[in-house]
């Protein structure tokens, strides 16, 4: 039943990509070298986002047409299309956008089709796991060889049920926790799925199969938040109530989480239903062997550390329209602020004011608040500003800068400096510098991953004092440039 994993000369579509797991997939297919092309509503958005050698096509599956020229001479397509947040009909829409894509995918000689679809069974399914499990049966009609996997919790920063787990773990020492925490589920890990998918390609199977995936272990929510609290060294308290319905869940999420209610709603009704593994198919069909939730969310946290640290916050901000700066943005755990200054010097130069910061050279403004910051971390046994440089114009990663250490450093475009004061979460101060016209952008971001609420009180109470010294030295630094430049000191913040 099973081949090797690979695309070979074959044509994939991949239908979702700018979704959560579609965005895993796109990179995963793009480093087994496959022939992909992916379907986007708003390709432009896209294109930047793929290699080169990946085709990316206008088309919407609520548009029958649109799917025509992208179909065509496809030998594999990956489904991962959902409406849940479109609201009310989101499960009409779905309906559509299946039969539509179907119909579509036949019509254009398609060979096979992979879905991911949701986990559960029973008469009493909640509209979200029906609707999933509804597109998956007219994927199944089509004709088309299909394999559906279906999927618990999926476990990753970023998917929907892990940073409801988060939020609520993150901000509430005491939890009403209501009868829907204690329900069984298989949650698996984020890299796990990907790995299924794309070992899908090489599985020869006749017809169309359903195949059940989950990590290694059967949890309860409540099990599975007070090992993300475990982990982040968080002391939580759930004492649980007989009755919460799932309007009032999905209003108190609304609340505490980053769910919007109508969202959270569809959510909660999908997990008060059990949602475990019935079958051994998966293992029978694939040499997979998934992570317990213990490994998945310690993959989690660590992979999120990695691209956190990778991330370009330009680009980053780009997906979200043209806006400069900004304030408070969340990134999985942690909270971003970040804003950006135009320098009439090339990186070359607007980079060495950057280089020298710290030590006797000061963080260009409001030098004073600097010092009290540090005498304060002093006081509660941190390191204070004391340490100053190992050396007044370079840099090396490992380095101290007063209060900070150097966490990556490469000449001329990027600087990122760990916090090691005594704080409530931890923190990072980065700056990038980019060729931009005839001169460069500076942009320059404060990360901070607050553990716990006292975290986030911290951050919140500070944001104003934080926004106005970042704010200024980003000004200083600027004009630190036009000093040291020779080709003058115009500049424009952004």
């Amino acid at each position: 039943m099973e081949g090797p994993v690979s695309g070979g000369d074959r044509l994939i579509l991949l239908l979702g990509a700018t979704g959560y797991i579609g965005g895993r997939l796109l990179r995963a297919l793009g480093d087994r070298g496959v022939r992909l092309r992916c379907l986007a509503r708003r390709p432009e958005f896209l294109r930047r986002r793929v290699a080169e050698s990946t085709d990316v096509v206008k088309g919407d599956v609520l548009d029958p047409e649109s799917l025509q020229g992208a179909l065509v001479g496809v030998d594999t397509a990956y489904y991962l299309v959902h409406s849940m947040g479109s609201g009310r009909d989101f499960a009409s829409k779905d309906r559509s956008a299946a039969a539509n894509f179907a119909r579509a995918a036949r019509a254009a000689g398609v060979r096979r089709i992979v879905y991911l679809g949701g986990l559960g069974s029973g008469p009493d399914l909640s509209p979200h796991l029906a609707s999933r499990q509804e597109v998956g049966r007219i994927l199944r009609e089509s004709g088309i060889p299909t394999i559906e996997f279906r999927a618990s919790i999926i476990i990753g920063s970023g998917s929907l049920s892990f940073e409801m787990i988060r939020a609520l773990a993150d901000r509430l020492p005491v939890m009403i926790t209501p009868r829907w925490v204690r329900v069984r589920a298989q949650p698996i890990a984020i890299e796990d799925v990907i790995a299924y998918l794309v070992d899908a390609l090489g599985v020869e199977n006749e017809g169309s199969t359903i195949v059940e995936i989950g990590g290694a272990d059967r949890v309860t929510y409540q099990e599975i938040m007070r090992e993300y609290a475990r982990q982040r060294r968080l002391k939580r308290l759930m004492i649980p109530v007989p009755v919460l319905t799932p309007r009032l869940s999905s209003l108190w999420l609304g609340l505490v989480t980053p769910l919007y209610a109508r969202i959270g709603r569809t959510l909660i009704d999908s997990i008060t239903h059990e949602t475990v593994v019935t079958n051994d198919l998966a293992a029978r069909l694939f040499a997979i062997r998934p992570l317990g939730i213990r490994e998945a969310i310690e993959r989690a946290l660590a992979n999120e550390d990695q691209e956190i640290a990778a991330t370009r916050w330009s680009d980053a901000l780009s997906s979200r329209g043209d806006r400069p700066a900004w304030g408070g943005v969340r990134f999985g755990s942690r909270i971003v602020d970040s804003r950006s200054v135009h320098v009439a010097s090339p990186p070359v130069l607007a980079f060495r004011p950057i280089s020298r910061i710290g030590g006797k050279t000061g963080w260009y403004y409001a030098d004073w608040l600097w010092r009290l910051r540090g005498f304060l971390d002093l006081l509660v046994g941190g390191a204070g500003l004391r340490r100053g440089r190992r050396d007044p114009t370079s840099l090396l990663p490992g380095d101290t800068v007063d209060f900070w250490r150097v966490e990556a450093y490469e000449p001329d475009r990027l600087l990122r400096l760990f916090a090691e004061m005594k704080l409530p979460g931890r923190a990072w101060l980065q700056f990038e510098v980019e060729e931009d016209g005839n001169g460069s952008v500076v942009r320059q971001s404060s990360i901070f991953d607050p553990v716990g609420l006292l975290g986030l009180l911290y951050w919140y109470a500070l944001y104003p004092m934080h926004t106005l010294i970042f704010a200024g030295m980003l000004r200083g630094i600027a004009r630190a440039i036009a000093r040291d430049s020779d080709r003058g000191g115009e500049h424009v913040a952004s």
